[in-house]
């Protein structure tokens, strides 16, 4: 199969994403008041290397954003710098933070540290004569949407207040929980076949590619596939979230039974995943698990691999079309891959299902003391496996590792970012 080729592929990346992803959000904005971005001033000097007018005039020629991503396990903030005259990214600035938004539903004003420990990344990566008009964006992902609604309200609130007083552009909609749909990441390369996108978050995990069987759009539910138009062309686009379905929360289906749910309180959870002698504790939002092996009466693969089966019965919808295609796996996919040893921290590389069935079985069969530093090893690799063939990969399927591409996180807000900024140019 020809090797897809990564150079110049963001262009039409981040149009491609920003338009698909943040759609939603822009029609809801047009409920707020009109608004438009402020003039330039290139006089205005600023601290960062700025040297009067002629420094001024140059930023003239980019355009920054900042995004923060608050997913389940912490908070992470991108801030793009984006050609003018052409929709290229020219650089990013990135950073992360633990724990996520989440952990303080109980004290949304604890919050506050982290938050504003990440704008002053955006400040010192932006020229001051610019922060006027950089937007500043939001978007919570699975860990929030789990919460209660007023838990989730109150710290989206204490956000948006520290995002008002932050020197930066911020508009009501500058802080939101992201539809999960949105979620999903998607890279289309100019000279090859589609690459699809495989996401393992905490809370929930996304499939996305472009899709060319006619089967495919026959059996898909409704909301699976989108069309837009774009460059004047129509793209269509498989894409889903599956709330519940990440790894965190799949941990706690599995080891508490299939009807668990996130909060809910289990003195003593005990499953065949975890090595039989083991015992400890295990905190998911904002609860704290007494969690315990248990003696199977089969092998610890095959029992706990029938948890997990039971875990994701006609939970999730398999794409036939799938296993002929390229894709890029990340987050979890990527982490337990690094705890293998099959690739490096930050290097990345390729993986198949079948390696990942491999050290499943390798790891839950082994003595216990080969895995007490991990004790959700096992589950997590059974988890994975049994996730990527019921997503329709088959064993020999190989997936391509990735932290970065060209140097840029991958996550859905480069699209997201570029989008924002377009749809305030329109209003």
């Amino acid at each position: 199969m020809k090797r897809p080729k990564l150079p110049g592929v963001f262009l039409f990346v981040v149009c491609l994403l920003a338009y698909f992803m943040f759609v939603k959000h822009h029609n809801a904005a047009q409920n707020h008041e009109p608004f438009r971005l402020p003039s330039y001033h290139p006089a205005r000097p600023g601290p960062i290397g700025d040297t009067g007018p002629a420094s001024a005039a140059a930023e003239q020629s980019f355009q920054y954003g900042i995004m923060f991503d608050a997913g389940s396990t912490g908070t992470r903030i991108h801030v793009f710098k984006f050609q003018v005259e052409a929709p290229k990214l020219a650089h990013e600035t990135f950073k992360a933070i633990k724990p996520g938004l989440s952990a303080y539903a109980d004290d949304p004003d604890k919050c506050a540290s982290g938050i504003a420990e990440l704008l002053e990344v955006g400040k010192s990566s932006i020229p001051h004569s610019v922060w006027n008009i950089t937007p500043v964006v939001l978007k919570a992902t699975a860990g929030l949407r789990l919460l209660p609604g007023e838990k989730a309200i109150h710290l989206l609130e204490n956000v948006r207040t520290l995002f008002h007083e932050s020197p930066f552009l911020s508009r009501h909609d500058s802080v939101s929980i992201m539809d999960g749909t949105d979620e999903g990441n998607m890279l289309l390369l100019a000279d090859s076949p589609t690459v699809g996108m495989l996401d393992l978050g905490g809370g929930s995990t996304q499939i996305t590619f472009s899709p060319q069987d006619e089967k495919t759009f026959q059996t898909s539910p409704i909301g699976y596939i989108r069309s837009f138009q774009m460059f004047n062309n129509t793209h269509t686009v498989y894409a889903h979230s599956y709330l519940g379905l990440g790894l965190m929360s799949a941990r706690l289906a599995v080891l508490a039974g299939v009807d668990a749910s996130p909060g809910g309180v289990t003195p003593e959870l005990i499953s065949p995943c975890l090595a039989p002698d083991y015992s400890g504790s295990w905190e998911y939002i904002d609860v704290i698990y007494t969690v315990k092996g248990q003696k199977a009466g089969e092998p610890a693969y095959d029992a706990c691999r029938t948890k997990v089966q039971k875990v994701l019965y006609k939970k999730v919808m398999k794409a036939s079309e799938v296993a002929g295609m390229d894709f890029y796996a990340f987050s979890y996919y990527y982490d337990r891959a690094v705890d293998l040893g099959i690739i490096k921290e930050h290097m990345g590389g390729t993986i198949k299902v079948a390696d990942y069935i491999e050290a499943a079985k390798r790891v839950c069969n082994s003595p216990a003391i080969s895995y007490l530093q991990s004790p959700f090893l096992c589950l997590d690799l059974v988890y994975i496996s049994v996730l990527l063939q019921e997503l329709g990969f088959p064993p020999h399927k190989q997936f391509k590792l990735a932290r970065t591409i060209n140097q840029v996180e991958t996550s859905w807000a480069l699209g997201a970012t570029f989008h924002y900024i377009e749809s305030l140019k329109r209003l």
